[in-house]
């Protein structure tokens, strides 16, 4: 190899694919190229990882829109429940209306509606509401004596608080 070959080096344009030729003078120039080169990575490093971010973002918003919506249909079924429930309470629950009442609750179990409220719970406003108070001494702490309605969750969203009855001590 002569002494000018070795001082001449190609380098690979990335932008168009031509080669360019430098040499230990051109030193400058190859510095600047490395910084650009630098920069565009940087640039593509953060359009990839604002891109990952606003797919996440997306998809986040998709499965939040998705709860809210199903949250809304069962929100308007919670009447419809409550009848179930009054007429199976009453034993009206029979032939055919009793298979509906049953897949309709079937379904509404499956889309995670939980049912809530119990006699002897204590009493916690984020998910009571308390209709109707009274005192005694058998009870130590404000608890619900009684169901008058029965609240429902959607997930971890209250849909409507357990209307209840509260006992608090005397």
């Amino acid at each position: 190899m002569s002494a000018e070959a070795s001082d001449t080096i190609a380098v690979d344009n990335p932008v168009a694919n031509e080669s360019v030729e430098s040499s230990p003078s051109d030193g400058v120039q190859g510095g600047a190229a490395q910084s650009d080169l630098a920069v565009l990575t940087s640039d593509l490093q953060r359009l990839q990882a604002e891109y990952a971010n606003y797919r996440k973002r997306v998809e986040r918003d998709r499965a939040l829109a998705h709860d809210v919506a199903i949250a809304s249909v069962l929100h308007e079924v919670l009447p419809i429940l409550d009848d179930i429930e009054r007429a199976r309470d009453h034993a009206e629950l029979e032939g055919g209306f009793k298979s509906v009442a049953d897949k309709l609750v079937a379904v509404v179990t499956k889309l995670e509606l939980e049912r809530f409220g119990e006699i002897g719970a204590e009493f916690d406003p984020k998910i009571h509401e308390a209709l109707i108070h009274s005192t005694s001494p058998e009870v130590s702490r404000p608890t619900a004596t009684a169901i008058l309605q029965s609240g429902y969750k959607y997930k971890s969203r209250v849909l409507r608080p357990a209307r209840v009855a509260v006992t608090d001590p005397q």
